[in-house]
């Protein structure tokens, strides 16, 4: 199993395994796609697959400054302008829909945006602004059965709109701390009803999500990311990882994939395993990796495809860059989520 061997990935036919994971670039003034996140995504177009930064799929899921949203026309119809140009470069490219939940501060969501997560627990963390810069991050509302049922048809109806804009398909962001994963975690889900209390009452709602979200737009155009034993945004370690995991691994088999940030915790190659063993469908990596440690853990099967998210902002010819064990460039930190041109759109891909 070669890292750059073609793979079938469902309806999609996939040139390499090379994946470019989904990071957020915050450049979408306004919450709208533009030019400028077009030539960025068309410059990578070369990776067997693109996942998007998290797109918003609501209003009450932008939370950061300067994050795209998927629930309106115009979003929809400027995102229909990168989609366009990433498939006439010969790329494939997904939505990936991110409800940050509580990891939001009230100045970055548009009036009437609400902040809200499965229980009312603050995240000990701040947050950028860009009307008061760094600030604590924003108490949560507990979500009502009505906030849970507006939360997942706000999911559906992004879904059907990343369709409508010419996505290859939907990942669903289940990771690092946001609201999917909020469910999950008993520290940020403290509720005593059907949604919490036990490792199948919290992994309902991210259950219901995925089946409302198939049934929408098909399970073979629908993924998830997750990230188990992550500590990231307030998340503390808990004892139900792996059985949590393995039990929503089960309830999400017929997925196009399941696209897992690895981890250093000892029992992270356990809990892996219990997600692959479950799911029983094709396994996404992500973590770290360079082309030697990518290669050997396609080989040792522990994923189908490798997901690289930092090599891939100073280096949108990655792919190629790795076939010729070229150097790669080393990005700008400092204009990571800055809202210009600069360290975006400006690295150069190889000569030749």
């Amino acid at each position: 199993m070669d890292l750059f061997s073609s793979y079938r990935l469902g309806k999609l036919a996939l040139p390499n395994r090379v994946v470019m994971a989904p990071m957020t670039r915050s450049r979408a003034l306004g919450g709208v796609p533009n030019d400028l996140m077009r030539a960025y995504y068309t410059q990578r177009a070369s990776a067997g697959l693109i996942v998007t930064e998290g797109i918003a799929p609501s209003a009450n899921g932008l939370g950061y400054a300067r994050i795209p949203g998927l629930f309106s026309d115009e979003q929809t119809q400027a995102w229909r302008s990168i989609t366009d140009s990433v498939h006439a470069a010969g790329g494939r490219i997904v939505a990936q829909l991110m409800h940050v939940g509580r990891i939001a501060h009230v100045n970055n969501l548009p009036a009437g945006g609400r902040v809200v997560g499965p229980s009312a627990v603050a995240a000990n963390s701040q947050m950028w602004t860009d009307q008061g810069g760094m600030q604590p991050m924003s108490a949560p509302e507990e979500m009502s059965a009505a906030d849970i049922d507006e939360a997942r048809e706000e999911f559906v109806r992004a879904s059907r709109n990343a369709i409508a804009a010419g996505f290859d398909g939907v990942e669903l962001h289940g990771a690092n701390g946001y609201l999917l994963e909020q469910f999950l975690h008993p520290h940020a889900n403290r509720r005593t009803d059907g949604y919490g209390g036990s490792v199948e009452k919290r992994a309902r709602f991210v259950l219901e999500v995925v089946k409302a979200t198939a049934d929408a737009i098909g399970p073979e155009r629908l993924g998830i990311r997750l990230s188990p034993h992550n500590t990231f945004n307030d998340l503390p370690a808990h004892d139900e990882v792996q059985a949590q995991y393995a039990t929503l691994a089960r309830g999400l088999r017929g997925l196009l994939y399941v696209h897992v940030v690895a981890n250093p915790h000892a029992g992270f190659a356990a809990t892996l395993q219990a997600v692959r063993a479950n799911f029983e469908g094709p396994l996404m990596l992500n973590g770290g990796f360079d082309r030697t440690r990518a290669q050997a853990a396609l080989e040792a099967g522990q994923a189908d495809l490798i997901s690289f998210g930092r090599p891939y902002i100073a280096n949108p010819d990655l792919v190629q860059r790795m076939q010729r064990d070229a150097a790669l460039a080393v990005a700008a930190q400092d204009k990571f989520y800055t809202p210009g041109p600069e360290g975006y759109v400006d690295y150069p891909a190889l000569a030749g």
